[in-house]
């Protein structure tokens, strides 16, 4: 897990720093697809899991090559929205049981209509302050939470419920976010019976016509850096055959809708222009890079002690999350400073672009979140160190997170460097706050998808989207009351 997780992250972060400021091209992210290929299946890990995640990699690079030479900044978001869709498609189509348990899904969609309009006013209103609204679990405002209050009423499968609620939450079955439909429709002047009709509808054809939906939505962005219905169609042709293969290996179908979309991420996502364009400032690369030699130097400083892989997954995320927040704090700032901040900012954001994109908070939840959990890890750690000047050594259980590269790096302990040189006491902040809004190298996605493409290779028959435990979000645990409207608890 260790090896094949670094190697992902190493081949993003060496990538872009070689390559930033440059032209982006696809070719740019061979060195990501030359690693996920090198996956190998281990012990009782299924082969099929395994394959789910590497062949995606490959069809998902292979299938833009043939279609375009780039992607643009404004396109590149969706690269990673194109495969569960198909996916869902192959699913239906190899299980009739499970195409019909969709299409009382779908319809069940329709029953629902006070919730449906009761979330979308909230999520329109900002009722639930900063969301993610495609986030990996159930917070108050997401799709997944949502998508789980309308399975509860229907009469299905449970497998299928938890199959279904898979799909638009790790899965991406299209790139819709929920609210977004209400919202434009209210600001355009429907009524917000009509508003919440138009909502519906959009959710209804994102499960009956996954891919048709996310041709269609790709049309209303202005999507242009290459055809999206020969992408997905060239996608299914490709993957088709492991598909069925996970399948016949009894893979859940929650793992087989996820797997294959968040392993893609990297290529024309992660490793593209906007990375190239952000990583340009120095401050920027070298806090990526130091937050990533932290994480692998924690990782195998424990490599003889770990109990589980559960504990290896919170270790590489755990120890980027303190990493993240001691940055912060050379700068005199801390994890509650930026959740009031953003948090603040959310709301005036609202009322000043009150048809804001879904997504558009989605990233500052996730570094919020972030820096939240590190900030709770630094902050015992300093309490033990205490009077004695000693550095402080957050520990994630049993095991200790190694902050010393951040210290040794020449670019964070010099921002003299990289301002008027008398004043430097914000640089590091400011180059934070730029990622920001864009935190996947940090958390990181990479890591993390690796990770659980290993993990759900050991448990292939459980679901293991999205997280059935609280997610202990930042602004919940310090500003917004909201934690009676979340789901984790109610999970199908």
């Amino acid at each position: 897990m260790i090896n094949e997780a670094m190697a992902a992250q190493r081949a993003d972060v060496d990538t872009v720093k070689a390559k930033r400021g440059q032209k982006f091209v696809i070719e740019d992210t061979k060195p990501y697809v030359d690693v996920a290929k090198k996956m190998t299946a281990i012990g009782d890990q299924s082969q099929a899991v395994i394959d789910l995640h590497k062949d995606s990699v490959v069809a998902h690079y292979e299938s833009l090559k043939g279609l375009t030479t780039t992607v643009r900044p404004e396109d590149d978001p969706f690269v990673e929205h194109y495969q569960t869709p198909v996916v869902l498609e192959i699913l239906k189509g190899q299980d009739e049981a499970f195409a019909k348990s969709v299409d009382a899904f779908v319809q069940a969609i329709a029953d629902a209509e006070a919730r449906i309009g009761l979330e979308a006013v909230r999520h329109y209103g900002g009722f639930y302050g900063p969301t993610c609204v495609v986030d990996f679990a159930l917070i108050p405002g997401s799709t997944s939470n949502v998508v789980n209050q309308v399975l509860q009423k229907t009469e299905i499968p449970v497998e299928h419920k938890r199959a279904i609620l898979a799909a638009k939450s790790w899965g991406m079955n299209t790139s819709y976010g929920f609210g977004d439909a209400f919202a434009h429709a209210l600001e355009a002047g429907a009524t917000p019976t009509e508003a919440t009709a138009k909502e519906i509808a959009t959710m209804q054809k994102i499960y009956r016509e996954p891919v048709e939906a996310q041709a269609e939505l790709m049309d209303e962005a202005g999507m242009t850096s290459f055809d999206q219905r020969k992408y997905m169609s060239e996608y299914r042709r490709r993957m088709e055959r492991t598909i069925k293969a996970a399948i016949d290996d009894d893979v859940h179908y929650g793992n087989i809708l996820t797997v294959p979309a968040y392993s893609v991420g990297d290529v024309s996502h992660h490793i593209a222009q906007t990375t190239f364009n952000m990583c340009k400032d120095d401050v920027v690369m070298a806090t990526i890079e130091a937050v990533t030699e932290v994480m692998e130097s924690s990782l195998r400083r424990s490599f003889d002690s770990y109990k589980n892989y559960w504990d290896v997954l919170s270790v590489a995320t755990g120890s980027s999350a303190a990493a993240t927040e001691y940055i912060l704090q050379l700068d005199g700032f801390n994890a509650p400073m930026i959740v009031d901040l953003l948090t603040k900012r959310f709301h005036n954001y609202v009322q000043i672009y009150p048809s804001r994109g879904a997504a558009a908070e989605l990233h500052n939840c996730d570094f919020m979140d972030m820096i939240y959990r590190g900030w709770k890890l630094l902050d015992k750690a300093q309490r033990n160190a205490n009077g004695s000047g000693e550095e402080p050594v957050p520990m994630i259980g049993k095991y200790p997170v190694d902050l010393s590269p951040i210290r040794k790096n020449e670019v964070l302990m010099n921002p003299q460097r990289y301002v008027y040189a008398a004043c430097a006491i914000s640089v590091r902040f400011a180059a934070l706050m730029s990622l920001a809004d864009y935190p996947c190298l940090l958390t990181s996605e990479p890591v993390t998808a690796t990770m659980m493409t290993n993990i759900i290779a050991l448990e292939k028959e459980t679901a293991a989207a999205p997280v059935r435990a609280c997610k202990n979000c930042a602004s919940a645990c310090l500003i917004d009351m909201r934690h009676g409207y979340c789901q984790w608890r109610e999970a199908v």
